[in-house]
């Protein structure tokens, strides 16, 4: 029986999928790791916490296919930003900086005012130069780090490293190079422009594939580790934040997925690649050749309400799990007794370039408690959906049906928040936790010559739950959504004061402690 593979290099874990040649899955693999946050505003993550996390799920995953299963073709997904700076003998030289790392604001301007202003860089590369960006964590590293960028002979970005010990192949695709800042995403290349705007040579940069197309083969070293034979293809596969839209059948136009994982994203699919005026949206190349990625990402989507598990976890007593929280949201009514909740905990991006953002609650009295405070978290994260919808409507893009995909969707109570919310009729489909990983499988069929083309592929996704929005439900969250996209304004100047404040305030500038 033949199947394919896909690998998920995601924020908090990599996970791991097999299809086989009707779309079903066979097999799943997980693994968690750990992220870094030295100062604020900071992401880390070490390349070899990713790479002992693909091995275990990889072996989860080979374990637990059928007998008789023979994987043709493995497909990568993954976090996308990330810089992973490479030395002479290919080995990382410090920690990643991830997609969700903020510190660099001033080297996001620097590089723009450097090619001519965002009229000149969107016209080089389709989109603003954002903090998170890899072009900025360059240049970051000639300011603070030179010795490290002198090591530096090459950088990949997070998926791509997995790749590296796969094949020895230093490659990416054409979606995940969309996110460096380096790529001009019309030309479907790299932009010598702005390579030579950061001082990087043509030779330090991946190969940038189509998404199907096959970069290299299984190594016998990495195929010991999983129990694989050696030369298995590896295709190159796609972004997350693209290719999870592409899992959701989000191809052609007509259709919008809404992505919860860590972040989150609303996505839609366009046959021509846009002039994006003003650069509020993220434009990329598609999973398929002639296609391209319009996105609205949001920094914080299920990481805000993992981090307010993690917070209430700290206090002695019983831990409560997910499942456990959302049971106490739903114990309250929808608008949470009139208190809300700003999710910028990472700084934010859409519908906000706003790298200093911070998270707040608003209108908290006596009368709520931590059933409120949870549902208040659930319902920030969506109302920030919602005002991504609305940026993603006044760009030009048109929508009959709204798909969803990631952690998060595994729970009906955040489907039916989101049909509420959003006042609109949300579908699942297959594998819709999984959509990263399902989406590079795809992928890998099609590079293995399964299914000639991905819009074919994409035909054995199937819905699988359709949730309609409450009316009741809906009239509130009306209510509320103008109140809460217009919190982020109203409370501009104290975050402002209270960023100040916090940096000079740290210890590592001199200021006194408490």
């Amino acid at each position: 029986m033949a199947c394919f593979v896909g690998i998920d290099l995601g924020t908090s874990a990599c996970k791991t999928l097999a299809i086989d040649e009707n779309g079903r899955v066979l097999a799943r693999g997980s693994a968690e790791y750990q992220l870094s946050t030295p100062r604020p505003g900071w992401a880390e993550q070490s390349p070899d916490d990713w790479q002992a996390g693909c091995d275990r799920a990889m072996r989860q995953l080979v374990a637990a296919l059928p007998p008789g299963a023979v994987v043709q073709a493995i497909g990568l997904s993954g976090q996308m930003h990330g810089l992973v700076a490479l030395d002479k003998d290919d080995r990382a030289i410090r920690p990643a900086i991830l997609w969700c790392d903020n510190r660099t604001e001033a080297q996001c301007a620097t590089l723009t005012e450097r090619v001519g202003g965002l009229e000149a860089l969107v016209g080089l590369t389709g989109n603003r130069m954002l903090p998170g960006f890899t072009a900025g964590k360059l240049l970051w590293l000639r300011e603070h780090e030179p010795e490290t960028l002198d090591r530096m002979r090459r950088f990949l970005l997070p998926k791509d490293a997995l790749r590296l010990d796969m094949t020895g192949v230093h490659a990416t695709d054409v979606s995940d190079a969309s996110g460096t800042g380096l790529f001009d995403v019309r030309a479907r290349s790299w932009s010598r422009p702005m390579l030579d705007a950061v001082g990087l040579t043509p030779e330090q940069v991946p190969a940038a594939f189509e998404s199907h197309e096959v970069t290299g083969r299984l190594r016998p070293v990495t195929a010991a580790r999983w129990g694989l034979p050696p030369g298995v293809p590896v295709v190159a596969g796609g972004g997350d934040s693209v290719i999870q839209t592409t899992s959701m059948g989000v191809i052609d136009p007509g259709v919008v997925g809404v992505t919860i994982g860590t972040a989150g994203l609303v996505g839609a699919s366009v046959a021509s690649c846009p002039d994006n005026p003003g650069a509020r949206l993220q434009v990329s190349c598609g999973n398929a050749p002639g296609r391209w990625h319009v996105m609205g990402v949001t920094l914080n989507g299920g990481g805000a309400f993992q981090w307010w598990r993690d917070a209430v976890a700290a206090l002695p007593g019983e831990t409560p799990d997910f499942d456990t929280l959302v049971a106490l949201a739903e114990q309250v009514p929808c608008g949470a007794g009139g208190l809300l909740f700003l999710p910028y905990l990472m700084g934010e991006r859409c519908p906000h370039v706003a790298p200093d953002a911070r998270g707040a609650w608003i209108g908290l009295t006596r009368g709520h408690d931590i059933r409120h405070m949870t549902r208040a978290v659930m319902e920030g994260v969506l109302l920030n959906t919602r005002s991504i919808l609305d940026v993603v409507a006044a760009s030009g893009v048109a929508w009959e049906s709204l798909r969803v995909s990631g952690g998060a969707t595994a729970s009906p109570a955040w489907l039916q928040m989101l049909a509420d919310v959003t006042g609109q009729e949300v579908a699942t489909v297959t594998a819709a936790a999984e959509g990263g990983a399902y989406g590079a499988a795809l992928l890998a069929g099609v590079g293995a010559g399964r299914w000639s083309s991905l819009e074919e592929a994409v035909t054995l996704i199937a819905t699988t739950s359709i949730t309609t929005p409450r009316a009741a439900a809906a009239a509130t969250y009306d209510r509320l959504h103008p109140i809460h996209a217009a919190l982020f304004g109203s409370l501009g100047g104290a975050i402002a004061s209270l960023t100040a404040f916090d940096a000079a305030s740290r210890p590592d500038q001199g200021a006194s402690s408490c």
